[in-house]
């Protein structure tokens, strides 16, 4: 968990409604329920300015600052994006202790270059780009650094990889961090197919069309010199 947990200012929401929500995004704020421990959902807003920016760097704990001076450790559980899927429209909050163990998805960064993608015609590719946890609150990551630079072979799973102490994969064990397909061989083989064959039919057909144009200029000279003495006469 990073060390900069951000602080987000909450209030009550005394008012539910799809349209009520719309009128909060409008005037910069953003729905949001707060769930766990044994007490019942709490509707509240956000700041919306405050909460995205926390959100795009990765943050999934977050301190509530409660209308009222209380303050709340809580986990962001899930995001509710508009229908174009580009903004963040509603948040669902879940109370936790920081030595409790959760569920969560964490983004990948990937760095370096597998030895294999380095090769002619080689292409990198990465089957997924989160991976699913399991750990305590205070020990999630913002990100997982995925390092490839001293990977050889063309697939690289998740089983393959190694996390950091305290933390457990959830996600399929063999599911591929990453993919290198090389296409160059396939391109080769379907350009040289067809040459192999094809190729003395070419230069013959070539040969043939040099040869009946060679002839043609023959045929109309002769036939040109009589229309000439023709004209004399």
């Amino acid at each position: 968990m990073s060390k900069n947990t951000p602080t987000l200012k909450a209030a009550p929401r005394e008012r539910l409604g799809s349209r009520y929500a719309k009128r909060l995004r409008t005037s910069g704020k953003l729905p949001a329920v707060l769930y766990g421990h044994g007490t019942a959902p709490m509707s509240i807003t956000l700041d919306e300015k405050e909460t995205v920016t926390s959100l795009k760097t990765g943050a999934h704990v977050v301190k509530l600052a409660m209308e009222g001076g209380s303050t709340e450790t809580c986990l962001v559980k899930d995001l509710q994006f508009g229908w174009l899927g580009d903004n963040v429209i509603h948040v669902d909050l879940a109370r936790v202790d920081l030595d409790e163990v959760v569920t969560v998805k964490v983004r990948l960064q990937f760095v370096g270059t597998p030895e294999s993608a380095k090769k002619p015609g080689a292409v990198l590719t990465h089957d997924v780009t989160e991976l699913e946890i399991e750990c305590k609150v205070r020990d999630i990551p913002e990100e997982i650094r995925v390092d490839l630079g001293g990977i050889t072979a063309d697939v690289y799973t998740v089983g393959e990889f190694k996390l950091a102490d305290g933390l457990k994969a959830v996600t399929d064990p063999h599911a591929a961090l990453s993919r290198v397909v090389t296409i160059a061989e396939e391109a080769e083989g379907e350009a040289a197919a067809p040459t192999a064959g094809a190729e003395p039919e070419v230069l013959t057909a070539k040969k043939d069309k040099e040869g009946e144009a060679g002839a043609a200029p023959a045929a109309g000279a002769k036939a040109a010199a009589p229309a000439k003495e023709a004209k004399k006469g």
